[in-house]
């Protein structure tokens, strides 16, 4: 039975679901930064899905992307999935900007973790959710 990985449990706020993955927000407000867990147990890399499961993974991370370019307006958009510190599989979609505190560094270990207003936080969840409507559905972890 899938269960979310407890790092990603503390450190993050449920949006609602794909079809395939959970999506959260990181609490790390130095970023527009969302991540995307697919609902499968004991997988910790894109190759251990089925076809199925990597056309749809691919997919919502494009319906995320298109959604955070929009709503954020990041100078890049990094996507990444590399799980040194969580194993299971999980994909990040950072948004940066040349202003932001590590530009052009990666955002791994390069600056305190910063806490969102609980306004903020709650803005860009139901943004997020907005934009992406009918491909995302309620979930509660």
């Amino acid at each position: 039975m899938f269960q979310l990985h407890p790092v990603l449990q503390k450190d993050t706020v449920l949006v609602g679901e794909f079809s395939l993955s959970l999506l959260l927000i990181s609490k790390d407000a130095n970023y527009p930064w969302v991540i995307l867990v697919p609902k499968r147990s004991d997988i910790d890399e894109i190759y251990q899905l089925s076809v199925s499961d990597r056309q749809e993974l691919l997919k919502e991370s494009c319906l995320l992307a298109n959604a955070l370019v929009k709503i954020c307006k990041p100078d890049k958009l990094n996507i990444a999935t590399i799980g040194n510190m969580v194993p299971q599989l999980h994909m990040h979609h950072v948004c940066r900007y040349q202003t932001d505190l590590c530009w052009p560094k990666p955002v791994w270990g390069q600056a305190p973790s910063s806490t969102y207003v609980s306004q903020e936080l709650e803005r860009f969840k139901q943004r997020l959710r907005a934009e992406l409507g009918e491909y995302i559905s309620d979930s509660q972890r």
